[in-house]
Parts: structure tokens; sequence; C-alpha cells
């Protein structure tokens, strides 16, 4: 059915799936966030997971969640928000820093957040994306990189590949949303990208300084 290995009681999604609804990135969502009442019990199982991002879900109806990544507690991250609205369809989603409004427009779902909620990204344009996929591994230095280039500038489309760089055992990130978010913000133009292997990201800045993000979310494992 699936190469993942999980516990039982834990939902894994693909978020972010190219048009053929290959690639996207994996998620774990534990649905009940009390089996795991603490941060240190929460990275214990983040960190076997092995996912880029877990989600726990504390309360399901008010939709307060919390996103653990391996060594890590996260304020925000795209993925994990796009793939959990989708699974409780929830037009709101509770965090720390602020509501996560949610949607859902035919195959896509969407969120809308705040670029100041992403923790710190270095965005380094290249020439070409021809460039972008000859990458190797992680381009040298320290710190979350997002590598990225123009595939059709007037169209608004992208190729993008992220490199957590943080010494873990998660070397390339294949879907962004939080990086995305800040690209589209910096750049103040709906952007269609293609990250990783072949995952799409879409995004919309807005008038007021949010920015939409959207994918598709297929699931994987049902717990």
């Amino acid at each position: 059915m699936s190469d993942y290995d999980v516990p039982r009681g834990i939902d894994v999604l693909r978020v972010f799936c190219g048009p053929d609804g290959r690639y996207g990135n994996a998620l774990g969502v534990v649905r009940d966030g009390r089996d795991h009442p603490d941060e240190a019990s929460r990275q214990l199982l983040a960190r076997r997971l092995g996912f880029s991002e877990t989600v726990f879900v504390d309360d399901p109806e008010r939709g307060r969640v919390d996103i653990h990544a391996p060594g890590l507690r996260l304020p925000f991250a795209g993925h994990p928000l796009v793939g959990t609205a989708w699974l409780l369809d929830l037009e709101v989603l509770e965090l720390a820093v602020g509501d996560v409004f949610a949607r859902q427009d035919g195959e896509f779902t969407w969120i809308t957040a705040r670029p100041e909620w992403v923790p710190p990204r270095t965005l380094q344009q290249y020439g070409s994306a021809a460039e972008i996929e000859a990458l190797p591994g992680p381009p040298s230095g320290e710190g979350w990189l997002y590598a990225w280039a123009w595939e059709d500038e007037a169209a608004g489309r992208v190729r993008a590949r992220a490199f957590p760089r943080r010494g873990e055992a998660i070397v390339e990130d294949e879907a962004t949303g939080a990086a995305a978010l800040l690209l589209s913000a910096r750049l103040g133009r709906a952007l269609n990208i293609t990250q990783g292997r072949g995952s799409q990201i879409l995004t919309a800045p807005a008038p007021d300084g949010t920015v939409e993000v959207g994918g598709r979310v297929l699931m994987a494992v049902r717990g």
C-alpha cells in the first residue's frame, strides 16, 4: 500500500503534488495530540518518523495545531498547514503566531498567511532552471536555502529546490510552502513553482500583505 511505516493513529499525506498526482512532500499528522502531550515526546516522534514536518492536532474543531520538524518546533510552516486544512476540512487553523485561513478550490487547498510568520530563509536566485536542476546537493554555506530561477518570468513560472542545511538527515525538502510564500511576497506577484522532483506550489499575494499558498493534497496512509 505504501512505503511509509508509521504507528496507528498517524495519517501520512503528500502535499503539493504535481499535476499527475506524483511527488509532493510527505507529512505526518497525529490526529490526537494528547497521545504526545509534551514537547519531548513530540520531538521523539518527529525524529522517528523522519518527515520534514509532523503536525500534532491539539483541537480538531478549533484547528489548533503544533508543528514539529526533527530537532525543532516551528511557529509556522506551509505544507503542514495546507495538508492539515485539507485533512480536517477546516477554514481556520490556530497557531501561536495567528490564525491561518484556509479554503478549498477544486483540486487545490489554499492557506493565507503573513510573511513575517515564516522563519528566516535565504532566497538565492540562479540564472536558469537548468542550474537549479543540476545542483548535486546543498550549496556550501549555513542556514536554510531556497534556490530558485525563472522558467518563464512573464508567466510567473519558477523552478526551485530547498536545502535546510541544518546538519540533519533531511538534505533536501521536496516542497516548501513557507519559502514559496516569502518568494511571492518579495517578487510581489503570483507564482507557479515547480520544486524538487516535480512538486507544484501556487502562490498569490494580496494587497493587505498576506500571501495565499495552494496545492494538491493526497492521502498516502490513513492511520
